[in-house]
């Protein structure tokens, strides 16, 4: 008897549905066609247990189980369920007649329990897609599938239950969330403040200007003056994340298995900060059985590295493409994936080995080759992409033991919301351009024109202080969201002004 049940396979952040043929008949014997990596070849030995185990019959014979479509490689232990419940059904053990209008999911334990799986979110948008009725997976992956509306999502603990379901022996109600009234309460809940900080007015400032324009920045500044510190609370002051970018970041860290199981949704955006001995396949993803990096978790977020020198030179010129297409792809030779990595790229280091190059207080020893050569770990291209360079000085004694508190996160959010909404009508009839920071050159022409003064200090910062020809664009941009920061329609001297004292680096000989 052939008996046809229906799961789901992620690749990339999409999900691709997969028919599961079975057919019973002949001599005793048992094979899997189709593709199946090892993970699903083992599954026989689950699945025949824990149909045992619950009390079920396996069948003396011969089993052909075939996963379509066959050219695509099926990875992972998801397809346990769906194995199973074939199994059961060309055994005449269930039976019932809307079998091929439910995608199953889960991995069995040898008791018939289930285990949770990635990727559910875009199985389940998958599913509703390709008009499915619903989903039965293990009940810890019911809140991520029930963000998806229009599909029943059936939680189910264990392979009785799921039997006794399609049976209609057993009703089980189907899992249902209001996404946007849990996003809505959730959105604006962290558990950091800016109000923690104190003193740094200066590179609050910076941030909050880097939050407004979506544009990268780079703290330089000695151990303990507060970049870490700082770098966290970024997210707090970043407009929250509308549905669609919660949806999309969701997706991702389901994909990864880094999804809170508790959490259906993602509220908060995403900060991720890798620890300096990473590789640069964890960072931008891939591998023998593809996955989401670094960068693509921290997608519609931030991405911190903090002490940048500190990183290997391959990992951090594997930034450069990513942070200008927003979009990292992972290239094999039979296949080809995209993953998202539109993020924040933030970072943080030591002005020089020892630390203390332009300390108020304490003595350098580092020379100025010294200096040089630590500074050149950060390449030209690299930095040509990070729009605002910011030094962070030590807060002095009196500041940190005021009693009086800086802004709070609150506050300054509601300044960015505002300054990325005029951002958002500038953009309306602009295609993949949704904040200053994002702009090309030519709209950078279009958008940034200045009146004669503020073309007058321009010139004379690019000489005077010896800026480099890269600085000009990205001046232009920072001052346009100052501009907008402050809702001023025309870009005026006061912007340029602050915009250019936020290009450290590209002054000649700064470090020594």
């Amino acid at each position: 008897m052939l008996v046809k049940t229906y799961s789901s396979a992620v690749y990339g952040v999409n999900a691709c549905t997969i028919t599961i043929e079975v057919n019973l008949g002949g001599m005793f014997g048992y094979s899997i066609v189709g593709l199946p990596d090892n993970a699903v070849k083992e599954s026989r030995d689950r699945v025949e247990t824990a149909i045992k185990n619950n009390k079920f019959d396996f069948p003396r014979q011969k089993i052909i189980l075939n996963l379509a479509p066959a050219d695509i490689r099926k990875e992972g232990s998801a397809f346990d369920l769906p194995i199973a419940i074939g199994i059961l059904a060309a055994s005449g053990q269930v039976e019932c007649p809307e079998l091929d209008r439910y995608i199953l999911l889960g991995e069995l334990s040898l008791d018939g329990s289930l285990q949770p799986v990635r990727g559910a979110l875009p199985i389940a948008i998958q599913a509703r897609k390709e008009g499915f009725k619903g989903i039965l997976l293990p009940t810890s992956n019911a809140d991520e599938a029930a963000i998806v509306n229009n599909l029943m999502v059936i939680p189910i603990q264990n392979l009785s239950e799921a039997v006794d379901f399609l049976n209609q022996k057993l009703q089980i109600a189907p899992k249902v969330i209001s996404t946007r009234d849990v996003y809505a309460e959730d959105s604006n809940r962290y558990s950091h403040d800016f109000m923690d900080v104190r003193g740094q007015t200066n590179v609050k400032r910076a941030l909050e200007v880097a939050a407004a324009g979506g544009h990268n920045i780079l703290m330089i500044g000695p151990p303990g003056s507060g970049k870490t510190l700082l770098a966290r609370r970024l997210p707090t002051i970043l407009p929250p994340m509308t549905l669609h970018e919660a949806l999309e970041a969701t997706k991702i860290h389901s994909v990864a298995g880094k999804l809170n199981k508790t959490i259906g949704l993602l509220h908060e955006r995403p900060f991720r900060a890798p620890h300096h001995t990473i590789s640069d396949v964890a960072l931008v993803g891939g591998g023998n059985h593809p996955q989401p990096g670094e960068i693509s978790l921290a997608h519609n977020g931030v991405l911190f590295l903090d002490e940048l020198p500190e990183f290997k030179r391959s990992v951090l010129e594997v930034l450069r493409q990513p942070l200008e297409e927003r979009m990292v792809t992972i290239s094999r030779a039979k296949f080809s994936i995209e993953y998202p990595a539109n993020f924040m790229f933030v970072a943080s280091m030591n002005p020089c080995p020892c630390g203390y190059y332009n300390h108020p207080e304490k003595e350098c020893v580092c020379g100025p080759a010294v200096i040089q050569r630590y500074m050149g770990k950060i390449s030209g291209p690299l930095l040509d992409r990070i729009d605002i360079h910011i030094e962070v000085t030590p807060v002095p004694f009196e500041d940190l033991t005021t009693a009086s508190s800086g802004e709070g996160s609150a506050t300054i959010r509601e300044r960015v919301i505002h300054a990325r909404n005029q951002q958002t009508q500038r953009f309306v009839n602009t295609s993949n351009i949704y904040s200053n920071a994002m702009m090309p050159p030519q709209a950078v022409r279009e958008i940034c024109q200045l009146d004669k003064p503020s073309e007058l200090l321009l010139k004379t910062a690019m000489k005077r202080l010896n800026l480099s020809a890269r600085a000009y664009d990205r001046i232009l941009k920072v001052a346009r969201t100052i501009a907008d920061l402050s809702e001023s329609v025309p870009i005026r001297v006061e912007h340029i002004a602050e915009a250019i004292q936020y290009r450290n680096l590209d002054r000649e000989n700064w470090a020594g």
